[in-house]
């Protein structure tokens, strides 16, 4: 099945076409193997375009028992993402890299369990929510922005600036917290999660990078039990409050667990993967000097001194920026999911 996706789809129609190849593991000598693996630690994207302009479209590796198949192009693409006869199990491959700090996060769920989940998600995602979101994260944009204006004396290091801000705009919208020591030991709580997701060393021995994760997740189980009361009596409009009281047409609604579970895996993608975005964003506009130009126009056109909600369907360059940065420098560089069938 893996071997048959090299080169699919890229033939004209009448055009003989050769038989698969068989697809066999790699050999590669020890020098080699652990350069790539240490090159897919420190860059996953490079490592990934590395393997296929190597290998082809479908590389398959064995490391001890396991086997790992690198597939490549829009074929692959379809297959995983389609996932017919469902096939291909996102938990039990997410599960292998970020499940001892992020577990039952939406993305390590599969079938109807991930459905049910994503539909009693969807009150924080619902258009008015969006709308108050916006409303309330303004203002912090703003003071953010004079205060690197203020500081525009010394280089601003873009990547630990967005996440300062990134995760302060969490809190305050996930949350309902307002910036202060309480946001400041929650995000530094996240920061020593986030960073123990995918450790070298998987060992949870007192003082490695995992063991300081696990105790930083405690923390925040411990955090956002002890608020669970407070959200589903009270009527706040932050993301923690509506997942609390979400139910769905059956009258279901989340446990206790389940929202602590979801708050701490958004918390993580929200921060991660906008302060990702936005840094390859910054990078793309710095070598393209026109096309600030054109964003910089593209907003003054708007003609309001505040964003609007309905103003955002009015940009389509900056959504065009966007979506190249997220193509050329994507926040994932890979897609893992596990096979059910051989």
């Amino acid at each position: 099945m893996s071997a048959g996706l090299q080169g699919a789809g890229e033939h004209a129609p009448g055009e003989s076409v050769a038989a698969p190849r068989e697809l066999r593991p790699l050999k590669l000598g020890v020098v080699e193997t652990l350069r790539l693996v240490r090159l897919s630690y420190r860059l996953p994207r490079e490592h990934a375009q590395e393997l296929q302009s190597r290998f082809g479209n479908a590389v398959m590796q064995k490391f001890f028992r396991v086997t790992f198949v690198n597939l490549y192009g829009a074929d692959a693409h379809r297959l995983a993402l389609v996932n017919e006869g469902q096939v291909f199990s996102n938990k039990r491959a997410w599960d292998q890299i970020i499940g001892r700090i992020f577990p039952n996060g939406l993305m390590l769920r599969d079938g109807d369990d991930h459905r049910y989940h994503r539909r009693l998600m969807q009150a924080g995602f619902k258009s008015h929510a969006l709308q108050r979101y916006l409303l309330e994260i303004k203002p912090q944009v703003h003071a953010a922005l004079a205060g690197w204006q203020t500081s525009a004396k010394a280089p601003l290091r873009t990547f630990p600036t967005f996440k300062q801000l990134t995760l302060d705009l969490a809190a305050s919208i996930f949350l309902g917290m307002h910036l202060g020591d309480e946001a400041t030991r929650l995000n530094r709580a996240f920061e020593t999660a986030v960073a123990a997701s995918m450790p070298k060393l998987p060992l949870a021995i007192p003082g490695t990078l995992l063991w300081r994760g696990i105790r930083a997740r405690r923390s925040m189980c411990d955090y956002f039990r002890s608020l669970l009361p407070e959200k589903r009596a009270g009527d706040g409009t932050d993301m923690f409050s509506l997942l609390c009281k979400a139910t769905d047409e059956d009258g279901n609604q989340y446990t206790d667990q389940e929202v602590i579970d979801h708050m701490i895996f958004l918390m993580m993608a929200a921060h991660d993967t906008t302060t990702s975005t936005l840094t390859s964003m910054t990078y793309v506009l710095a070598r393209h000097p026109e096309w600030q130009e054109r964003l910089h126009r593209e907003v003054s056109a708007l003609g309001t001194g505040r964003l609007r909600y309905s103003d955002l369907e009015r940009m389509p360059e900056t959504e065009w920026v966007m979506k190249e940065a997220l193509r050329l420098y994507p926040p994932l560089s890979t897609l893992p999911k596990y096979s059910l069938k051989a």
